[in-house]
């Protein structure tokens, strides 16, 4: 049993550092200014339901400073890439910027599904999250709620800690959750550089919120 005792030394240093780096890379937030280079790219989450409705109205009201944009979604949503192809092409046709890119991850939890299995989903989802954002290496990622945002927003997280690209991480909380937080939004709320709910009553219950009133 010698073999234990630096065997848990070694873990508990490894976790040590994790544990450091992960606070700098969120304290980091505060200097990390991306736009620099005239533009900012973008990675926007799209959900089912009203979610993808929600965010594509965020969109609408972003400057036109925010390009190229990568759209995650589920593997299984057909609906929110209809809508996606529909907003883009209402918008300025003109610009010789690249437009848009459409990527697909496996659904991290389905409706109803148990919490045991929603683990499994969930690793599977971040396996295919983490390739594709350090191809993509947005420079902010925005979500507002969709089961699909953990892996994502979690695979930008590991970039940050190892050192590869700080991402910002801005979540905006669905209009329709007044008194309590979504299962994303009670996740993230610790992760993300920038946390926003809709209802005064959630800023008072999470004083690290910002609360910008209907902003969609």
């Amino acid at each position: 049993m010698d073999w234990l005792l630096p065997l848990v030394l070694g873990a508990l240093l490894a976790v040590l550092v994790l544990g450091l780096r992960l606070a700098l890379v969120l304290r980091a937030s505060e200097d990390h200014q991306p736009g620099r280079k005239g533009h900012v790219s973008l990675l926007v989450v799209a959900g089912s339901g009203g979610h993808t409705t929600e965010i594509l109205r965020l969109l609408s009201c972003l400057s036109k400073c925010y390009y190229p944009t990568h759209y995650v979604l589920a593997e299984t949503d057909k609906m929110s890439e209809e809508k996606i192809h529909l907003y883009e092409a209402s918008k300025d046709k003109t610009s010789a910027e690249p437009k848009y890119t459409i990527h697909r991850i496996p659904r991290s939890r389905e409706v109803r599904q148990s919490w045991s299995s929603s683990l499994l989903t969930t690793l599977q989802s971040l396996f295919y999250s983490l390739p594709l954002m350090f191809r993509l290496k947005p420079d902010v990622i925005l979500c507002n709620g969709p089961g699909t945002c953990i892996p994502v927003c979690f695979s930008a997280l590991l970039l940050g800690i190892l050192g590869i690209k700080k991402i910002l991480i801005v979540y905006v909380e669905s209009l329709c959750r007044v008194e309590s937080l979504s299962l994303s939004g009670r996740i993230l709320y610790y992760v993300a550089d920038q946390f926003i709910v809709q209802w005064p009553v959630l800023k008072d219950k999470y004083p690290n919120a910002i609360y910008l009133g209907r902003i969609v």
